[in-house]
């Protein structure tokens, strides 16, 4: 039976981090899985963060000043991502799509991202891919339209969320737990 190259494995526990590897080990050997130890890597969480499966885990802060705690956020390589492609979506080569299948090819774009990034902190990075996207929007439009001077004036966030139906994240997380973790 061949297994996928890609699979990840994090393992958190109170124990040393020798006593954990070996039990690892000894649970993969019995499974005939090899570990790259290339990959492997022990670290001590909160002190040092640790990236898996576009989160980052470790220590977070309270918006209000009410301390610390470990807990998960959006990694800020998965936000550049998302913004990478965002970028890429809306640049001048699709100049000839209409307003409404670009709106929408960027609100499922949003939306399944905010589906999967929906664990923990995460109104810093909804409101980065926020104004990333209305940014980008408005030079669009600005660009499809020719639109050289008064491009805020033209299209203002609030009208692009209301008349061309483009969604905001960061309303998303007033409904959902402060930390899901």
């Amino acid at each position: 039976m061949k297994f996928p190259s890609a699979t990840r494995l994090c393992v958190l526990g109170k124990v040393s981090a020798a006593e954990m590897l070996s039990a690892v080990r000894q649970i993969m050997d019995s499974l005939k899985l090899a570990i790259n130890d290339d990959k492997t890597r022990c670290l001590r969480c909160p002190e040092e963060a640790l990236e898996f499966l576009g989160y980052r885990i470790g220590r977070n802060y309270r918006p209000q000043g009410g301390g610390a705690y470990i807990g998960t956020k959006p990694s800020k390589a998965s936000v550049q991502s998302i913004c990478r492609k965002i970028s890429a979506q809306t640049a001048a080569k699709y100049g000839l799509v209409s307003s409404e299948d670009m709106v929408r090819r960027l609100n499922r774009m949003l939306s399944g991202w905010a589906n999967y990034y929906h664990l923990g902190q995460v109104n810093p990075a909804y409101a980065a891919v926020d104004a990333h996207t209305t940014k980008r929007l408005r030079q669009w439009l600005c660009r499809k339209h020719k639109v050289k001077i008064g491009k805020y004036a033209r299209y203002p966030s609030e009208r692009l969320w209301g008349h061309y139906g483009l969604i905001r994240l960061e309303p998303m997380t007033k409904g959902l737990p402060w930390a899901k973790t």
